[in-house]
């Protein structure tokens, strides 16, 4: 997963391609919501969230800078992108991508995501049998994978990770080593990366910095590289370390 951009840049460059877009569905200072089983092209908004109903189906992005975006069951989306704000799906919501700079992503049960979903400050829940085609990534907050399946790495700087209910990650697991631009008291912790019972890891976890390290006996991993190596993690039995 390519690495976020400090938050000032994200978001000078978010709102100029707030401004590209069409001002089909768009609003400046109001929430917007596309009804449940609706057709919508998309919804734009600056200070507002936007809510999709029930079975709709929307064929182009839902974008804001300070709002929520919220999904309901069974609908349909392009991308789903905030600034200051989380991202919520119901379950068997199908998406693009899903990005936030300030704020939480949870997806729920069978979910589709084909691209990416990431984060810079914020949690990541990803329900049972969700599908995730590209990298789940963020700086600041917990990557949760409750029986979700990852195609390409999962990647944070200072959050830490738990795999459980036999998810899966096809790519890596990477604990990047923080940069001059990270901050606050986050910076002097080390995350705590979990594979919890029947999960796997196809890739390697590759550390840049030293965690916590718990792994099950009965999960699978490729290997542990970089600051520290299979050896040093604590093998554990039953659901928790």
């Amino acid at each position: 997963m390519a690495k976020f951009v400090p938050k000032s840049a994200f978001t000078v460059g978010f709102l100029i391609l707030l401004m590209s877009v069409p001002a089909l569905g768009a609003s400046i200072n109001k929430s917007i919501k596309i009804a449940a089983s609706e057709e919508s092209g998309g919804a734009t908004s600056v200070n507002g969230s936007i809510t999709v109903g029930a079975d709709a189906t929307v064929t182009g992005n839902l974008k804001t800078v300070n709002g929520s975006i919220r999904v309901d069951e069974g609908a349909s989306i392009e991308e789903a992108s905030t600034v200051n704000g989380g991202v919520r799906l119901a379950e068997k919501v199908k998406a693009e991508s899903l990005t936030t700079v300030n704020g939480g992503i949870n997806v729920g049960d069978n979910g589709d995501i084909s691209d990416e979903v990431g984060a810079v400050n914020g949690r990541i829940s990803l329900g049972k049998g969700t599908r995730v085609g590209e990298d789940v990534g963020n700086v600041n907050g917990q990557i949760g994978l409750a029986g979700a399946e990852v195609g390409g790495d999962v990647t944070t700087v200072n959050g830490d990770i738990e795999l459980s209910d036999g998810a899966v990650v096809k790519g890596d697991i990477v604990v990047e080593k923080p940069s001059n631009w990270s901050w606050g008291k986050e910076k002097g912790r080390k995350p705590r990366i979990v594979i919890g019972p029947g999960s796997r890891v196809e890739g390697t976890i590759r550390l840049e910095r030293e965690v916590e390290l718990f792994i099950s006996e009965s999960a699978e991993v490729g290997g542990v590289s970089g600051e520290m190596s299979m050896d040093d993690a604590v093998r554990f039995e039953g659901d928790r370390p």
